[in-house]
């Protein structure tokens, strides 16, 4: 037995318009053809579909249970063609977005808050990149945008420049070094350092000052939140590095102060990561414009 999905809708749209006539309308074809339709689908089951000389047509037994698959099978296969008619015009697709930031999620909720005002049939998704690695996953297609500060030379991938970010010094308004112009790595001797719970290569303050320096720091604390940090940083238990966006957008209190690293600064640039075949999709470049645009925003906010 072969049965096709044109056969799941012949039987439920003579179920529906209750006639023969009335369903090859609904259907766009003949009477004619609908009633050899319809005894090719008998012929493959070897049942009979409808109770004969019945008015109005009426489904038997086997009509009824196909008529239950077609109720069933259908809804599915046409969400399944909408959602890819969605994507063929670019208004629907995954976004699904793995970021090797950790501050980054400051900054990813606004901008995704903007992109689910248009892009609503966008299945988006968000997975910690710092918890497997995360650029073979995006070769895997296993995720569809990583959110690095480290691009690298990979075969059909892109890293498409996001914005500029300044590793800054934060410290308590009374400790000794907010009197500084700038800190160098020197400075962090004998510090606390509070950090994101991240390996140290990705950490700016380790991979670009104190590592390269061969500082160490008297010990590192390890903490989940941004406001967290502050509030440890703003009450004496400690200095941090942070994006200076990040300081900004996170406003917990005036008891800190914030120092440039180094007399000349550091700058870092986010980007991220897309598969080449991704670059044209109308929302992955709207998701692109977005992630450029919410850091100004939020610079003269």
């Amino acid at each position: 037995m072969h049965i096709e999905f044109r056969h799941l809708r012949t039987i439920r749209a003579i179920h529906q318009a209750g006639g023969l006539a009335r369903a090859a309308d609904q259907l766009n074809i003949t009477q004619s053809a609908l009633s050899h339709q319809i005894k090719g689908i008998e012929d493959q089951a070897g049942v009979e579909l409808f109770v004969r000389r019945s008015k109005p047509l009426r489904l038997s037994a086997a009509g009824q249970r196909l008529l239950r698959t077609a109720e069933k099978v259908l809804p599915e296969i046409e969400a399944l063609e909408a959602e890819f008619e969605g994507v063929r015009e670019g208004s629907a697709g995954r976004l699904h977005i793995a970021i090797e930031c950790h501050a980054c999620f400051e900054w990813l909720f606004p901008v995704l808050e903007q992109f689910r005002k248009t892009w609503g049939d966008v299945d988006v998704d968000i997975r910690p990149g710092l918890a497997f690695d995360a650029l073979p996953a995006l070769g895997r297609e296993d995720v569809d945008v990583v959110i690095s500060s480290d691009p690298e030379d990979l075969p059909g991938v892109s890293f498409k420049p996001l914005f500029d970010y300044e590793p800054v010094f934060v410290a308590a308004s009374s400790h000794p070094l907010a009197q500084k112009e700038f800190v160098d790595a020197v400075d962090f001797r004998g510090e606390t350092l509070i950090t994101y719970p991240v390996e140290r290569g990705r950490l700016d303050v380790f991979s670009e000052l104190l590592t390269p320096a061969k500082v160490e720091p008297r010990a590192v604390r390890q903490v989940e939140l941004t406001a967290v940090i502050l509030m440890l940083v703003a009450s004496g238990r400690g200095v941090a590095v942070l994006p200076d966006w990040v300081v900004r957008e996170v406003k917990y209190s005036s008891d800190y102060v914030t120092r440039p690293i180094t007399e000349k600064g550091l700058t870092k640039r986010l980007f991220a990561a897309i598969r080449d075949e991704d670059a044209d999709k109308p929302y992955m470049s709207h998701f692109l414009k977005l992630g450029r645009e919410i850091p100004v925003r939020l610079q003269r906010e």
